[in-house]
């Protein structure tokens, strides 16, 4: 080889020095950049000429060339922050992203995201996060822009209200009734006047605010009263009512707010043991079939059950054809309320006219079997207190909050106190990483050498989980791309020494002319 060719392979060693310096100092310039995946280059020999030397063929090198520049994948360290919507993938993944200007898919782990003016939610540059939109827990459709509109959550009429209840056993009768005195609250009721019934009447009443189909509030009350019995049974009547304008229900064609029956919604008695716990309760409510005066004792009958094996009472509040169906609990279920109606009515007592002056607690229906809950209404000498009131209805609510879990389910938070899965982030893998191309700004593209991504959600079929309000680190290593830094220099400075060596050599031959 000669001198010539002797600096060139110097300078092919100063070029590919040159290169691993420039992939060195992009890493340090990103060992702040999010999700930043540093870089590593490796060299390999270029080719040889032969030469002939004591009668065989040998070999001299030509120099170094960059055989490839490969990137480290590895996960970053963590980085807590105060935005739900900046999320980490902890594991294999990527966010999809789609730039709506070109059409574009690319890839990122760096989840710095944000909701724009528009409510798309969007990485630095704008382009729109991809995920699927749920429905309840499930994933519909296929990927979409995930976007935050000006929802709202509708509202969810009642259908089940759950009283847990003290009611001392030492409260005087207020109502009574020598015709029937497990309904002498239902026999003083009159939905024509104000109030329907007095407040000298009762022992205890309590309310819960219960919603409509349109998400409108209304209160349903309960009014308690023990009743005097001859075998010393602990005994309480109990009426559920509603506002006498607010009620409209249909009576043979007649709204029911205008007839002595308004509000009146559901009668019935709960019978305690000695030791104050519900033995067993009756329900009765206004009969499909019912006709004439709607608080003939004769048209109120033993109410039918719900799939939880509660009695269910009718209200309507806004006219509809249909009225609304709601679940009354006061700690007590009927686990065969499929067998027959429901009611053990061995007593012979179906509706409330049945019962008379000599009815006995035993007498009274009961469910087929009940169970009763841990937190059931009791009659013990205490006062009488409300301990609990729950209702499954709500009002609509306007969006407030959003939270993402490590599914990467993005839920939202609701002034009316609910939450809606609204959306599931999406992440896709590769065959071959090393095969995504780079295109700046945190994003690859997908190439043939990458192949087809693979889409899931976190968490599943070997994706990583998502953490909110967390960022993936640069992985970066100061330390080593420093001390690269330092072997580069030497490697460079070794190479311009071959130059000026070959140089000093070249000078030598030129000046034997002289």
């Amino acid at each position: 080889m000669s001198i010539t060719g002797s600096m060139y392979t110097g300078i092919s060693g100063l070029q590919a020095q040159s290169q691993a310096i420039s992939v060195v100092s992009s890493n340090l310039a990103n060992s702040g950049t999010v999700a930043y995946k540093s870089s590593s280059i490796t060299f390999e020999d270029v080719f040889y000429s032969t030469v002939y030397a004591g009668g065989s063929a040998d070999q001299v090198g030509n120099g170094v060339s960059v055989a490839s520049i490969n990137t480290d994948f590895s996960q970053g360290a963590y980085q807590s922050t105060n935005s739900v919507t900046d999320v980490a993938v902890n594991g294999d993944g990527f966010y999809i992203v789609k730039d709506q200007d070109t059409g574009n898919t690319y890839y990122t782990r760096a989840g710095n995201f944000t909701f724009n003016t528009d409510g798309y939610l969007v990485d630095a540059h704008g382009n729109r996060v991809q995920g699927w939109e749920m429905d309840s827990s499930s994933i519909t459709g296929g990927l979409v822009d995930i976007k935050l509109d000006n929802s709202q959550s509708p509202p969810q009429a009642t259908t089940n209200t759950v009283f847990s209840l003290n009611l001392d056993s030492t409260s005087t009768d207020n109502s009574t009734s020598t015709t029937n005195p497990y309904a002498a609250m239902f026999e003083l009721y009159d939905g024509t006047s104000e109030p329907p019934l007095d407040d000298s009447r009762y022992a205890y009443q309590t309310s819960v605010t219960i919603y409509d189909e349109n998400g409108a509030a209304h209160d349903l009350t309960t009014y308690f009263d023990p009743v005097e019995t001859t075998d010393g049974s602990i005994v309480w009547e109990y009426t559920v009512t509603c506002s006498t304008s607010e009620d409209k229900r249909d009576f043979n064609g007649t709204e029911m707010s205008t007839t002595s029956g308004a509000g009146m919604l559901m009668t019935g008695t709960m019978t305690f043991s000695t030791s104050g716990d519900m033995q067993s309760m009756t329900a009765f409510t206004l009969s499909d079939s019912a006709t004439g005066d709607p608080l003939d004792q004769s048209n109120w009958t033993l109410a039918e059950f719900d799939t939880s094996g509660l009695p269910i009472l009718e209200v309507n509040f806004t006219g509809a054809s249909d009225n609304q169906e709601i679940g009354f609990s006061l700690g007590m279920s009927n686990s065969e309320f499929a067998t027959g109606t429901g009611w053990d009515t061995s007593g012979g007592i179906t509706s409330l006219s049945d019962m008379s002056a000599t009815t006995t607690p035993s007498d009274l229906p009961s469910f087929n079997t009940g169970i009763l809950a841990t937190s059931a209404t009791t009659s013990n000498t205490s006062s009488s207190a409300t301990y609990s009131l729950t209702q499954d209805g709500y009002a609509p609510g306007v969006l407030i909050d959003v939270s993402i879990n490590e599914n990467g389910v993005l839920s939202g938070s609701y002034t009316n106190g609910q939450s809606r899965r609204l959306y599931t982030l999406a992440l896709a893998d590769f065959t071959n990483t090393q095969g995504l191309y780079a295109e700046g700004g945190n994003l690859y593209s997908s190439t043939t050498d990458s192949g087809q991504a693979h889409i899931g959600t976190p968490g599943s079929a070997g994706f990583g989980t998502i953490a909110s309000s967390t960022l993936e680190q640069s992985n970066v290593d100061t330390a080593t791309e420093l001390t690269n830094l330092i072997i580069l220099q030497a490697c460079y400075q070794a190479n311009s020494k071959v130059i000026t060596t070959a140089n000093t050599l070249l000078e030598t031959a030129i000046g034997m002319k002289r």
